[in-house]
């Protein structure tokens, strides 16, 4: 048995004015650093003690993962960076402002191109194509070292874990395109040979 912990980076300054991220890389606002220590703190109070730790190369997912391993006393261990774990790359819509967008566009588009699995908006990925670059490398880096630690950590992006958790939950397609992932609020899979036994969702305290 072995524990993987999810967790969505903190609020970006990008989320704060409600921008499309994707690849650029914002830093975490003063909120999003608070809920990394949230988070941080939450899990101490479960008393983990990572033993791996993998993030995206983009900074907001770096810091959080690093704010959390400092609440957890753990501040020497590395996290493998991995460009496949990062956020979905939105293309054309990227710097632009949701709310604007879906008044240019209609809000139902916008919804398909955001939550939507296999429609990519202008120029960008899809969850489909997102879920194609991230689960192979899970698969090849943190499943096995699921089976090798007791805990590990994964600080990601909302759609980079969408992929991951449509495979450990096995969602479907239509079932993905409802599933919201709160930013800084870990996600604690219990696992056997790769696969979940139970999961958990440790909101603040």
């Amino acid at each position: 048995m072995s524990t993987l912990v999810l967790i969505r980076h903190g609020q970006s300054v990008w989320n704060a004015e409600n921008r499309f991220t994707g690849w650029v890389d914002t830093p975490l606002s003063e909120l999003g650093r608070a809920e990394a220590r949230q988070a941080g703190e939450r899990l101490a109070a479960e008393g983990v003690r990572v033993d791996r730790a993998f993030t995206s190369t983009l900074v907001r997912a770096v810091d959080t993962g690093r704010i959390v391993l400092d609440q957890l006393g753990q501040t020497d261990l590395e996290q493998e960076r991995a460009w496949e774990l990062n956020e979905r790359f939105y293309g054309a819509l990227t710097g632009r402002n949701k709310a604007q967008t879906a008044e240019e566009f209609g809000a139902e588009q916008v919804h398909v191109w955001r939550r939507g699995f296999d429609v990519p908006p202008p120029g960008g990925e899809s969850l489909a194509d997102t879920t194609r670059r991230t689960l192979p490398y899970f698969e090849r880096a943190v499943v096995p070292a699921t089976r090798e630690h007791d805990v590990v950590l994964v600080s990601a992006h909302g759609n980079s874990l969408r992929a991951i958790v449509k495979d450990l939950d096995q969602l479907d397609d239509d079932a993905v395109t409802r599933l919201e992932i709160a930013t800084g609020v870990p996600l604690v899979y219990e696992l056997a040979d790769g696969r979940p036994t139970g999961k958990r969702i440790l909101a603040p305290l």
